[in-house]
């Protein structure tokens, strides 16, 4: 501490407490790779529904082969819903039966949409006894909503 009170200045590299690294001054960093940010793991049992994205779908099978395309398949770990509008979400109650207890829906809605938005996903997600848990932006159109089966009812 310098006379009067006043701190020595931080030495030449060193981070202050609060103040952004390197990393955060307008670097993102390394970006997480989709599959990983929704819990995609390898060998996983996973559905699209009402969802044709060939990317993905390629990303999907360098994970896991076991894809289905537009249909559910009972025991899914992963079903990817792509919904339009509310009507859509009705399908929630069929979905959740063929997830694995421990198992989740993600549902993808176009971004900017005022017919279809994230609280509306939930609010039919509880009454279809399933609560979210996790948002993401899954591309630059689409957002994405996780919904899993309660603990208390696993």
């Amino acid at each position: 501490m310098k006379a009067g009170g006043h701190p020595d200045p931080p030495a030449e590299g060193a981070r202050l407490r609060g103040v952004p690294g390197p990393r955060f001054a307008g670097c993102p960093g390394p970006k997480r790779p989709r599959l990983d940010k929704l819990g995609v793991k390898p060998g996983a049992r996973v559905a699209l529904v009402g969802h044709r994205d060939a990317a993905f779908r390629r990303e999907l099978l360098a994970r896991t082969r076991d894809v289905s395309e537009g249909r559910l398949r009972r025991g899914s770990d992963l079903i990817f819903f792509a919904v339009k509008g509310p009507a859509a979400l009705a399908r929630l109650a069929t979905l959740q039966r063929a997830i694995q207890r421990d198992g989740a829906i993600w549902v993808l809605w176009p971004k900017g949409r005022k017919e279809i938005k994230e609280d509306l996903i939930r609010d039919a997600a509880l009454r279809h006894g399933l609560v979210d848990v996790k948002v993401v932006a899954y591309s630059e159109t689409l957002s994405g909503l996780k919904l899993v089966i309660p603990v208390a009812k696993r």
